[in-house]
């Protein structure tokens, strides 16, 4: 019983990572492919490893498998964040069809700061106007 479950967590954490992949194919522009990267293959590498430990029914398996899952959906989100704002700064072009620029009128790429960011204490001291 314990092999069958295995077996279709494991190939469900398969098509949640074959997803991620065609959507990194298929978005038209890199926030819509960091979204559909992120979250399919975070899923799928969290049912993946459950798998791995149900089958293997082993303590060390199961500890190595979880420490696995947590690092995962700790840095998979931050890491897409940063790069999706790296990539929104820098300028890359949004898709035509996108519905809300939230940041439009909030970033000035002159200075790099964002309205309501802190100001570094050497622009304050500078005299610089905020």
């Amino acid at each position: 019983m314990a092999e069958s479950i295995s077996l279709f967590l494991l190939l469900l954490g398969a098509v949640f990572m074959l997803l991620a992949a065609i959507g990194l194919v298929r978005m038209p522009d890199v926030l819509m492919r960091l979204h559909s990267s992120t979250k399919s293959a975070t899923l799928g590498v969290g049912l993946i490893m459950l798998g791995v430990a149900l089958f293997f029914n082993d303590f060390a398996i199961g500890v190595r498998a979880l420490a696995i899952v947590v690092f995962m959906f700790f840095t998979a989100p931050v890491a897409a964040h940063m790069i999706g704002r790296a990539a929104y700064l820098s300028g890359v072009p949004l898709w035509e069809g996108t519905l809300s620029d939230e940041m439009r009128g909030h970033y000035d790429p002159k200075t790099h700061a964002l309205a309501g960011e802190a100001q570094s204490p050497d622009s304050l001291s500078s005299g610089e106007p905020e």
